[in-house]
Parts: C-alpha cells; structure tokens; sequence
C-alpha cells in the first residue's frame, strides 16, 4: 500500500464539491444468527439513492444528507429483532477537506425512497453522540447549541464526560440526529458525528 499525501488539504475547503454526505456504520446484533441479520437489514434497504459498500468491517453511505440518513435509519430498523439486543456505531461525516468527488450517487432529489417501510417499525433505543465541529474557533457554542435543542425535545437524557445521552423512540431520535446535522452544517465547513444507538438492554427494555 502507498503512502496518502493531503498536501491539497485546506482547512474550511471540503474536498468534495458535490455536497457529499459520508456514513460509516457497524451493526452488531448480540445473536447467534448475527450474520443473517446484518446481511439481511443490508440487503433489505433501497439503496438506489446512496452509493453503498459493505466491507468485513463496515458499511459506507455516500450521497446527500437525506438520501443518507434514510438509509442509514432503515438498516437499522430493518436489523431489529425483538428481545435481541443490538448497537449501532455510526460515524457521519461532512466537509471534510480530504473527500473526493468520487463515490457518491448521481443524484441529490431529497427524496426517502426507505421512509414507507422503516416507518412502520418502531422500538425504544438508548445511546450516545458526540460531535466535532472543525475549522470553526467558536465550536463549543455549535455544540451547546444542538444539545440544548435535544434537551428541548426530550431526546437529550444527560451529559456525561465526552459524550451526550439520547433516548426515545428510534425516528424520534434519528429525526433530532439529522437535525443536527443540519445546524452543524449551516454553520460549520467540516464536521463529524459519532453515534451509538443500543436496544433490547440486557437488564431490560430502553425506556423513552
């Protein structure tokens, strides 16, 4: 493998000039059928909108936000299980000034070719979230910003050392997510997200 080299790289300056959204995400389902149930939630979502690659670590989405996080959500959704538990470890990604103009779908129409079949399922979810925003000397005020909104909401359940805790019912939760996709994107040229969403806790059901 050769070496990387960002000498092209400027802060402020994103690599990609299509608006590209980027989701990296692991589902681990604490199952002896694991294989099958992350296999199958893949195989299940509309991926016509995103750009998609599964490797034996991981799976990437590439499009527009909405596109993205549609199918982001329905993967998810579609690998629940009742009475197993199962995580969520998503890493989202805008602006970065090392992205290219490759990977990604060939059209941004907003549109959620998932919604109809993710929306019908819906279970409790606990987790955490973490956000970076970069390139901005006033970070801190975008971070306050979007934690007070989830407290608003009742999605945000506590703060704890480096991370933000969420809780409700899983649209409610990935709805505020990508809102603050949004607020960061409004104001900030590169950011990252980091998100776990955990259900069916062994010691029990997560509680909105």
């Amino acid at each position: 493998m050769q070496h990387v080299s960002y000498e092209g790289c400027r802060v402020g300056v994103p690599g990609s000039h299509l608006d590209i959204t980027g989701a990296r995400f692991s589902l681990m389902p604490m199952s002896d059928d694991f294989l099958a149930i992350i296999l199958g939630a893949i195989q299940k979502v509309n991926q016509t909108n995103v750009w998609a690659k599964t490797d034996p670590t991981s799976t990437v989405y590439r499009g527009g936000s909405t596109e993205v996080f549609d199918a982001l959500k329905a993967c998810f959704v579609f690998s629940y299980r009742p009475r197993v538990h199962a995580s969520l470890e998503a890493t989202i990604s805008k602006g970065c000034p090392g992205d290219v103009d490759a990977d990604a779908a060939l059209s941004f129409d907003g549109s959620r070719v998932n919604e109809s079949a993710s929306q019908a399922i819906h279970f409790p979810v606990i987790g955490k979230f973490s956000v970076y925003p970069m390139g901005t000397g006033d970070y801190m005020h975008c971070i306050e910003t979007v934690i007070n909104c989830g407290i608003d909401k009742g999605i945000v359940t506590g703060t704890g050392h480096y991370v933000t805790f969420l809780g409700g019912d899983v649209h409610e939760v990935f709805r505020y997510i990508e809102e603050v996709f949004h607020e960061l994107d409004a104001n900030v040229s590169h950011f990252v997200i980091q998100l776990t969403l955990l259900c069916n806790l062994p010691e029990g059901e997560a509680h909105e």
